[in-house]
């Protein structure tokens, strides 16, 4: 394919994407992340229990273990027992039990207690893939390093046309090329809470989508 093509056709691909962040702006211009926390640790637990989990789940469950473990340290000190029966009802415990007590022994011993806020440094501690570094670096540190993918952007990405590809790392590649930098977080956000409220997994509520006009999948996805 010539090249001149090949860039009218991204120019194309971003004015669209542009048109789609304008729309879930305009319907959704407070969304924020909807997980309970109050400090970067706190976020990044909240986040690794969220695997395979709803946030309202993890938001029940966090509230209690928040108030026994307190620090990074508290956590790497736990024991794995007490641990794992709090945090039960999020699936995977045991799972994940291990490896925010293991995450939090390396930022006990590698960060002086304190979540690191550098990408590199994040993806070093067990539990911890993309997603779960890019929710707590963007939303916590405010550093646009990617675009969260979570099941509700990646399948929302697919329906919308922002990318054919089906692993997570690949479409946030796809996003990122994409999308302003400066817009990654907040279109993450908001694809979520989009994908919550309308564009479900079995039933999109197609007829009330404010981005259907964009939509190639419109009255489609879900049969």
């Amino acid at each position: 394919m010539p090249r001149g093509i090949q860039k009218r056709s991204l120019t194309a691909r971003r004015g669209r994407a542009a048109s789609i962040v304008s729309a879930l702006a305009k319907a959704y211009p407070r969304a924020d992340c909807a997980l309970s926390y109050s400090n970067a640790l706190q976020l990044l637990v909240a986040t690794i229990l969220s695997a395979q989990c709803t946030d309202e789940r993890v938001n029940t469950v966090v509230g209690p273990l928040f108030a026994r473990y307190r620090s990074a340290a508290d956590f790497a000190g736990a024991e794995l027992a007490d641990l794992e029966e709090l945090i039960h009802s999020t699936g995977f415990f045991r799972h994940k039990a291990r490896n925010i007590r293991e995450a939090c022994r390396i930022i006990v011993e590698r960060h002086g207690g304190e979540v690191p806020g550098a990408m590199e440094a994040l993806l070093e501690l067990p539990g911890v893939a993309r997603k779960t570094a890019n929710v707590v670096l963007g939303t916590w540190f405010g550093k646009a390093e990617g675009v969260v993918v979570d099941t509700h952007v990646l399948r929302l990405s697919g329906r919308l046309g922002l990318s054919r590809r089906e692993n997570p790392v690949k479409v946030e590649e796809d996003l990122m090329a994409l999308l302003p930098r400066e817009g990654w977080t907040s279109f993450s956000h908001r694809m979520i809470r989009h994908g919550r409220r309308v564009c479900k997994a079995l039933r999109p509520l197609c007829a009330d989508c404010p981005l259907s006009r964009l939509c190639p999948s419109a009255g489609k996805a879900g049969k």
